[in-house]
């Protein structure tokens, strides 16, 4: 069993029971929002309910298939994929212009590339460590963590019925989850298994306050077909636009960078240390994974921060229980029902939790940049891109949308911001390194 400073009760490589493998995955796919990214998108295009349909189904296959491949044959950790929300606004703009056949057909090289600069080619762990070194990581992490709060309390506001009971219910559910995290960690026997149930716990006592407000409605599950199986090219032969391509592979760069963030942050959560040959196979986990998406409907996807969090509360951070998420996953792809039965937990109920999830991804961020000696530089590194973060989430739509286009893919994504200014400020800061000696030379 792995020992570490957040006290894991089962350690990544860790087996677990059937039973006990296929609970801790359900909790991960229950806190993940997997939905969203495919409604926003398929909102924004006015994709036909059938089409909207599809695009989720194949979304949660595809993440499905992601995570087996990047858990058991990738980088090695409990990592689960989903869609990414730094593609949304490149998605939209080129569906918009080009249709969906060009947006998949643009996914494609992108995809081919970030799988071969992984194991074949085994480049991506020494570009990691030249241009993304832990600072770099940490602060990303740090930058997903606080580019997502907005999202969960903005969900919360926006959500249909009445705002009042829309708080109501975030804040209730959010405390649950506190509380049952905080009362796992005092207790022993009936604490610990608190502590592993927390999230379930949470999000389904969350949902049953939220019916007696009327935000419960089952109707969608009993309209859904149990089976629907996957079809490659369901919006027709892919397109091929240049402009197009070189947009999604700059995005699959931020996507890329996001994750390796994600991969910092369970690094950092299990204990478990990333060298070039755990850092070649997650790249071509996540190239397969994109390209699977790709071929079959599905969003380009990244390695979920929600999940080292779910990974700290809990304390599980075993391999296995990720690839029972990633089979659920795959099952939810295949089978409409219950991926509707999943969607009908109410916005504030996610919200909530999400909330929650969303502070300890950010403290991860700042549990791997802790142990970096903090001088101007380093401070100026990890607080610029949180600033700009801030800017771009917070930035008038009206300013955003006056854009060039290409401007307006990057700057829609607080995280592509804050992840592509950690790594400039990181090379073009200059490294104070007579004090760093000096310090060195103290120290011994």
């Amino acid at each position: 069993m792995a020992d570490n400073e957040i006290n894991l009760i089962a350690g990544v490589d860790d087996k677990l029971r059937v039973r006990d493998a296929f609970f801790m995955g359900l909790q991960h796919v229950l806190a993940m929002d997997l939905y969203l990214v495919p409604i926003i998108i398929a909102g924004i295009l006015a994709l036909s309910t059938s089409d909207t349909a599809f695009l989720i189904q194949m979304t949660f296959l595809a993440a499905g298939l992601a995570t087996l491949i990047q858990t058991g044959f990738g980088i090695k950790l409990p990592v689960m994929q989903g869609p990414s929300y730094v593609p949304i606004g490149a998605v939209v703009a080129i569906g918009k212009g080009l249709g969906m056949a060009a947006v998949m057909g643009a996914m494609i090289p992108g995809a081919l590339v970030i799988a071969l600069l992984g194991k074949p080619l085994k480049q991506f762990g020494g570009i990691v460590r030249r241009i993304i070194p832990p600072i770099v990581g940490g602060t990303v992490i740090i930058v997903v963590g606080i580019a997502l709060m907005p999202i969960a309390i903005q969900g919360v506001y926006t959500a249909h019925g009445d705002i009042g009971a829309n708080c109501l219910v975030a804040v209730a559910t959010a405390f649950l989850l506190v509380f049952f995290t905080m009362l796992g960690t005092r207790l022993k026997g009936l604490g610990q298994m608190l502590r592993l149930i927390s999230v379930l716990l949470s999000l389904s006592l969350g949902t049953l306050m939220a019916s007696f407000y009327g935000m419960v409605d089952f109707t969608p599950v009993a309209k859904a077909a149990w089976i629907a199986l996957p079809r490659p090219f369901p919006f027709g032969t892919p397109t091929f636009d240049l402009y197009a391509v070189l947009t999604m592979a700059f995005i699959y760069f931020v996507v890329l960078v996001e994750t390796t963030g994600t991969w910092f942050a369970v690094s950092a959560v299990t204990g478990k240390e990333l060298d070039d040959e755990s850092l070649n196979g997650g790249a071509m986990g996540e190239g397969i994974g994109c390209l699977i998406g790709s071929l079959f409907g599905g969003l380009p996807v990244t390695g979920y921060s929600t999940n080292a969090g779910i990974i700290a509360i809990t304390g599980v951070a075993s391999r296995w229980a990720i690839m029972a998420g990633g089979v659920i996953l795959i099952a939810l792809g295949l089978m409409p029902k219950l991926t509707s039965l999943i969607a009908c937990i109410p916005e504030p109920v996610i919200c909530g939790v999400f909330g929650v999830i969303c502070v300890i991804i950010a403290m991860n961020g700042f549990r791997v940049v802790r142990n970096i000696h903090l001088d101007e530089r380093s401070m100026l590194v990890i607080g610029l891109p949180i600033l700009v973060t801030l800017a771009a989430v917070l930035m008038p739509k009206e300013l955003l949308y006056s854009l060039p286009r290409f401007a307006g893919y990057l700057l829609s994504s607080g995280i592509a911001v804050g992840a592509v200014s950690a790594i400039v400020f990181n090379l073009i800061l200059p490294e104070q390194k007579e004090e760093l000696s000096t310090m060195a030379a103290r120290e011994e």
